[in-house]
């Protein structure tokens, strides 16, 4: 068992250079080797100058597309004489098949000119000459492009992971007649709402306060280099954030007001025009070029990204526009071999296969008028079975509502509670005695805890744990997960936090090969999990807090999924109001929790329903 490295902060957000590999040096040799490199400054519309990176095969003999990335990341390495030491699967393989690669500091980004915007707002409305977005900073950069690069054959892909899918989704809008395919890949696009920083409302502090403590600081002129590192002081995350207290002092402790981002995203509490205007799902319109989404079924970043770009284009499109998710966390099918995530194998090497077999020949099909490219409208791996599945829609056309209901004595069953005797289930959450998310020590976020085993918290008494009887037969659930509970907090303000898990039997035999401390008898895997801040429950916009100890009805959409529990697995929900540090901590209190002072958080006692009046329950959909 290969226990995979997480390298570094930026890790899966950029094609050149998270997961490291023996065969670098050669890399690097190869692209010496059958490459020239160039570096230009292409101007924009408004003389802003972007740096740009461009490997051209130095045979000139034949015409070649253009494969471009544009990042905020930096295309080091800088200099014509230096090569990248690694990749990633797929510009690996449009290196040793023919592309012209380009990679691009975004405006205001390391070596190009400007003014950096995070997650720029797109302006819908015709464009002056210095009104200037992501969308018209990439069609000047592809118009420059085929005009001067020698041997290009006039046609332009573009893909990018994470923040460069967000460059991607830009330039598939209003895209330059030569850009014919796009693959946005862990899209970000809706900020507060379910990406990156907040789910539901809820605040993901080491994901934004790890962020910005290194990429968030000025750079006033062009440079090559990261002006910022940031030391925890200790490798335990969950150490370092429960001291940091109220997050209010991560700027009087740390960022000395210096970070301006970090400011607004702290600024703005609750769904604002601030955040409209950053939503990239509300600004897709007339899509002409291919498009092909990707993401990964454990992406705590940009899942969401994904599944609903893919959606948003499907409504306004008449061209190719299809979905692919594997078995995978940020950005991994970019250089990992996806054969597991953590301790959970798939069987196969995953993002292999989808280099080879999904993402290479959609980009040679359209790019090159090579091979085909269609085999489902989605591409999607089910966990569970562990198997590729090309469907014709997502969710499955089958698919049906499907709802598990939670039961007195910590039962889940397929059939509403019958009785109200014990009616509910009650526990007292302390924010000073947090849930931890993870069992593992991690300075970072643990990228596998999303199939991580959950025995380490279905022990804790803070945390409420229906299981069902062993499956009779296989269950398949394909879509999204909706927790809808009838709850009480004694609190004004609380955080739900609700896990979907996959028990296995606990005469399960463990793989070879595995650490000793691992077993699969009884393993717990998380196969979704999310939050809710109870205070935006009705809307993100206008929070509402709730009265102490009356019952009130939570709904929430988690992330699809597409998992088969085996006949023989148990299925199981816990349900807790703290995950940290993932998610910062609620004072049960109902107000700006960036404002909070220490004095205002207090333990509060929930307490979840399961009668016939109030039937807590998941709304699922299943197929056979």
């Amino acid at each position: 068992m290969r226990v995979r490295r997480w390298f570094g902060l930026l890790v899966g957000i950029t094609i050149m250079g998270t997961w490291l590999t023996p065969l670098s040096a050669q890399i690097q040799s190869f692209i010496k080797e059958q490459y020239d490199k160039f570096e230009y400054q292409i101007p924009m519309r408004d003389a802003v100058k972007l740096f740009t990176a461009v490997y051209v095969p130095k045979d000139r003999s034949k015409t070649y597309p253009i494969i471009m990335t544009r990042t905020p990341y930096s295309v080091r390495p800088y200099g014509t004489d230096e090569f990248p030491r690694y990749v990633g699967n797929q510009r690996d393989r449009y290196f040793h098949e023919g592309y012209i690669v380009v990679f691009q500091d975004v405006r205001g980004a390391f070596m190009s000119e400007g003014k950096f915007v995070d997650v720029r707002p797109y302006i819908r409305d015709k464009k002056s000459k210095n009104d200037v977005d992501e969308t018209s900073d990439t069609y000047d950069t592809v118009d420059w492009l085929i005009k001067n690069v020698p041997n290009n054959n006039g046609k332009v892909g573009v893909s990018g992971i994470s923040y460069p899918g967000f460059y991607t989704s830009m330039a598939t809008i209003d895209a330059h007649p030569a850009v014919v395919a796009t693959s946005p890949q862990a899209p970000v696009s809706k900020w507060f709402g379910g990406d990156d920083f907040y789910h539901n409302g809820a605040f993901l502090l080491p994901h934004a306060f790890d962020f910005y403590a290194v990429f968030g600081w000025p750079r006033p002129e062009p440079t090559t280099r990261f002006h910022h590192r940031f030391d925890h002081g200790t490798p335990d995350g969950y150490e370092f954030f429960l001291n940091l207290g109220p997050v209010s002092n991560a700027n009087t402790k740390y960022l000395k007001d210096s970070v301006a981002f970090w400011n607004e995203l702290t600024a703005h509490d609750v769904w604002d025009s601030f955040w409209e205007a950053r939503n990239v799902l509300t600004k897709i319109h007339d899509i002409r070029p291919s498009v092909m989404t990707v993401g990964g079924w454990y992406d705590e970043e940009n899942l969401f990204g994904a599944l609903n770009l893919y959606k948003a284009i499907e409504k306004n499109t008449k061209g190719y526009n299809v979905l692919v998710i594997g078995p995978w966390s940020h950005g991994e099918w970019a250089g990992d071999s996806g054969d597991s995530l953590g301790y959970i194998h798939w069987g196969s090497s995953t993002s292999l296969f989808y280099t080879d077999s999904i993402e290479a020949p959609y980009f040679d099909f359209y790019l090159k008028g090579e091979g085909h490219t269609h085999r489902g409208e989605a591409m999607m791996f089910q966990t569970g079975k562990n198997q590729w599945r090309f469907l014709d829609s997502w969710p499955p056309a089958d698919a049906h509502p499907t709802q598990l209901y939670l039961e007195p004595k910590g039962g889940l069953a397929f059939s509403p509670p019958a009785s109200a005797e014990t009616p509910y289930d009650d526990y007292v959450s302390d924010p000073d005695k947090p849930v931890p998310y993870t069992s593992q020590i991690t300075q970072w976020y643990n990228h596998a805890f999303p199939v991580e085993d959950q025995r380490f918290a279905s022990r804790r008494p803070d945390v409420l744990v229906y299981e069902s009887e062993p499956l009779e037969e296989d269950v398949t659930i394909a879509g999204p997960v909706v927790p809808s509970l009838y709850a009480s907090t004694s609190g004004t303000d609380c955080d739900w936090i609700v896990k979907l898990i996959d028990v296995f039997p606990d005469t399960m035999s463990t793989p070879r090969g595995y650490p000793q401390w691992v077993r699969y008898g009884g393993y717990q895997m998380m196969v979704r999990g999310d939050v809710l801040r109870g205070k935006f429950r009705n809307s993100l916009a206008k929070p509402e807090p709730f009265v102490p100890n009356e019952v009130t009805k939570l709904e929430f959409t988690m992330n699809d999924i597409f998992h088969t529990f085996l006949k023989g697995h148990r299925i199981m929900v816990q349900i807790q109001s703290t995950w940290f540090p993932k998610i910062d901590r609620n004072p049960g209190k109902f107000e700006d929790i960036f404002k909070a002072k220490a004095s205002d958080f207090r333990k509060t006692t929930q307490r979840v329903y399961h009668t016939p009046k109030y039937p807590s329950s998941l709304k699922v959909m299943t197929v056979k």
